[in-house]
């Protein structure tokens, strides 16, 4: 049985590896996004609510979960936090096979997956592409999402490994420290090239 060919996307923090995967959106490349999945399982009515809220009493309600009382439950806790994965992977990894299955006919895919090095994956996909900006450029607009400081800002590149890292264990790298054209050219480019 043929399936699509599996790239997988991620980037640190800050590297526009959103705005990437709607570039490969527009290729016609169907994109599984990880983090839109854990938002919809947490959201209203969202099937792990009941898990969540029975290993994290009072942080979830009519909405969905209660990120900042559900936050300050786990940050900076090793243990609450693989706790808080341990119910959240598996039905995300569910969803991907759905995903798998219902794009079997496309020749290729994206997952989009922030922490594919972080936590595993990067095994199971044909490529990795990584985002990738300079240092600066990242600093400047994490630091311009609200609520964002630069301490939260260090901490979550202390979770993250290192950008140059991921770019060493690339398969392929975009570089989004440019117009946002050029970085449309770099995604076209590549999607050819690989289908090619």
């Amino acid at each position: 049985m043929t399936r699509p060919m599996i790239l997988g996307l991620t980037g640190s923090i800050g590297m526009g590896k959103s705005t990437v995967a709607d570039m490969f959106r527009h290729a016609g490349v169907p994109v599984f996004d990880a983090d839109a999945e854990v938002h919809k399982l947490q959201g209203p009515g969202g099937e792990l609510l009941p898990a969540i809220e029975a290993a994290f009493p009072g942080t979830t309600g009519p909405d969905g979960v209660k990120r900042a009382e559900l936050g300050a439950q786990v940050f900076g806790d090793d243990a609450a936090l693989a706790r808080l994965e341990a119910i959240v992977h598996p039905a995300v990894a569910a969803r991907r096979q759905d995903f798998l299955i219902e794009h079997g006919g496309a020749p290729m895919v994206v997952f989009d997956i922030p922490l594919l090095f972080e936590k595993g994956g990067w095994e199971q996909v044909d490529a990795v592409i990584v985002v990738s900006a300079p240092t600066t450029v990242q600093r400047e607009r994490v630091l311009a999402r609200p609520g964002m400081t630069p301490e939260k800002f260090a901490q979550i590149l202390a979770r993250q490994v290192p950008d140059a890292e991921k770019r060493a264990r690339a398969d392929h790298v975009i570089d989004t420290g440019t117009t946002l054209a050029e970085t449309e050219i770099q995604v076209r480019r590549l999607v050819a090239r690989l289908l090619g």
